[in-house]
């Protein structure tokens, strides 16, 4: 791993994979803005505020509202003035639907909270990270939005976004590097959070570890390649 400390900014810090990034990221020595919607809730995060004093910021996201979205920047540009890495880690996946049954409103949702979101965050988030040093956007994906695997009728609302996602993802990919600043798509696995449910069989810390050195191994002007937890490439 890289020995500078880089200013990193994880939305959906608050427990699963946006958690484990946190923690990671902190013993790695940076620095670190964990935006999660109720910060005050969150005592893992306390504990991590009080083991790191400094690096550690902890600030409130609501992740699909301009106004907040906005605000946190601000508070980063107050903090640090820069951001080399923007971990765009929030999302959301409705359980149980089911083909004969489904509800706009979870499609709407999905689409707001995994896709459009984290693409303007990103957009917004530009001038921070054209100040940054080897500057990263790190876009959480997932394999169920690759058309290519798709077999079944699963989590439709869930893959439908992330689907949306990649494509967001790779049209902000030019004019981020076009400005110095490297992109990439991240499939975490199937990883034993809340989302992924008890039965994955990949644990956080494995998962996280092994997204920050794909991170690390980008070359310049990298344009949001789909990769895995691993570096190995997913079909679209």
């Amino acid at each position: 791993m890289q020995t500078r400390s880089r200013h990193c900014l994880v939305t959906g810090a608050s427990r699963g994979l946006g958690l484990e990034f946190t923690r990671q990221l902190l013993a790695l020595g940076e620095r670190v803005v964990a935006a999660c919607r109720r910060p005050a809730g969150h005592p893992a995060l306390t504990r991590l505020a009080a083991e790191y004093p400094g690096h550690l910021h902890v600030l409130p996201l609501e992740l699909t509202e301009a106004r907040s979205r906005a605000e946190l920047l601000r508070e980063v540009e107050a903090l640090w003035g820069r951001l080399d890495l923007l971990l765009n880690n929030a999302g959301m996946l409705v359980s149980g639907e089911r083909f004969g049954s489904l509800e706009a409103d979870a499609f709407r949702q999905s689409f707001e909270t995994n896709a459009l979101a984290p693409l303007l965050l990103a957009e917004a988030a530009l001038p921070l990270l054209e100040r940054g040093t080897s500057p990263c956007v790190a876009w959480l994906s997932s394999q169920l939005g690759s058309i290519a695997r798709t077999e079944a009728f699963y989590t439709p609302s869930y893959a439908v976004s992330k689907a949306a996602l990649n494509m967001a993802a790779k049209l902000a990919a030019a004019p981020l590097a076009e400005r110095g600043v490297r992109s990439v798509l991240l499939h975490p696995g199937w990883v034993r959070t809340d989302m992924g449910g008890p039965a994955a069989p990949l644990e956080a810390p494995e998962a996280v570890a092994g997204m920050l050195k794909v991170i690390d191994a980008l070359p310049a002007g990298a344009r949001a390649p789909f990769l895995d937890y691993r570096g190995e490439p997913l079909p679209w």
